[in-house]
């Protein structure tokens, strides 16, 4: 077995990373670095404000000959998955284990073919109500992270993790089958994330408003045919599954895409309705709910680039 892990290294300090670095920083300061390109550097010197306190983190830019990082943990948004790839390459040793947070079902096989299938454990984050304003995140449900080992070169990767998870305090699940689980999240992702963008909708109006949950569920469904053809088993029940989460969140959190859209960011359209798109059209299934929902997705992004 691994020896234990005693650091972990995280990119991405959003909503989903800010959650659970001020974790690790909580139980000891010293367990958690963040890792930054230059020019967010100085962007950071003062501190990160987490539910009203401001951390400061132990904050690293890679560089070449730095000591291997034992755990990664990516939890950038995958339009700058690449970007991150290239910053953590120098801390990726013999060793070293990698968990991508990153929403869809694909960062996996990228970070695989980037650093050996071996140090890729499949994983996600659930539940947590994260909003980021103004530079600073709140929450009030922390969520957990849901990893597991899916490439066979990968074998006794997960024990070592979860005893740092432990450790720290941060929640986690380490199921059975994690790829059905991803795809289980994918699944709601590409309901409620992308309608919320379009709608406006905080979690509150998925709570007391049918249309909002029939709409939801009418793209969910589509990810449900596709994943039969890619040997997943996905039903109905997994959409009510997931509504039991949503009524438990804050009414006024906000999913990342409908926040990404208020902001004027990119959003990760590409990670869900494009590649529900390219799954219908690889087994030759209709996917109009989500071909809508992309076209609208990418006006309104083109919209707010433009300043409209």
């Amino acid at each position: 077995m691994k020896n234990a892990i005693k650091t972990a290294h995280l990119i991405g300090l959003g909503a989903i990373g800010s959650v659970y670095a001020s974790i690790i920083h909580q139980y000891n300061d010293k367990c958690i670095k963040v890792i930054l390109d230059s020019e967010r550097l100085e962007r950071y010197r003062n501190g990160t404000v987490i539910n009203g306190k401001r951390y400061f983190f132990d904050l690293t830019v890679p560089r070449a000959g730095d000591e291997p990082a034992e755990l990664i943990l990516i939890a950038v948004k995958g339009h700058h998955l690449k970007e991150a790839i290239k910053s953590i390459t120098p801390l990726v040793g013999q060793d070293t284990i990698i968990i991508s947070l990153l929403n869809g079902i694909t960062s996996e096989d990228y970070l695989s073919r980037a650093f050996g299938p071996e140090k890729i454990l499949h994983g996600f984050c659930v539940g947590t109500d994260a909003v980021r304003e103004n530079n600073e995140v709140i929450f009030h449900n922390a969520g957990k992270i849901v990893f597991g080992e899916h490439y066979p070169e990968v074998k006794g990767k997960a024990e070592p993790v979860a005893g740092f998870f432990t450790r720290t305090g941060v929640p986690f699940w380490v199921p059975d089958n994690i790829r059905r689980q991803m795809w289980w999240k994918f699944m709601m992702n590409v309901g409620i994330n992308q309608t919320s963008a379009i709608l406006r909708a905080p979690y509150g109006v998925y709570q007391k408003t049918p249309e909002a949950r029939e709409l939801m569920a009418s793209a969910c469904r589509e990810v449900i045919l596709l994943a039969e053809k890619e040997g997943v088993s996905l039903s109905e029940s997994d959409i009510t599954e997931y509504m039991d989460y949503i009524n438990v969140l804050s009414p006024d959190g906000k999913t990342s895409m409908l926040q990404d859209m208020e902001a004027g960011r990119k959003t990760e359209v590409e990670s869900f309705a494009l590649t529900v798109i390219n799954l219908g059209k690889k087994h030759g299934i209709p996917v109009p709910v989500n071909e809508m929902l992309y076209r609208m997705i990418r006006v309104l992004e083109q919209n707010k680039k433009e300043g409209g």
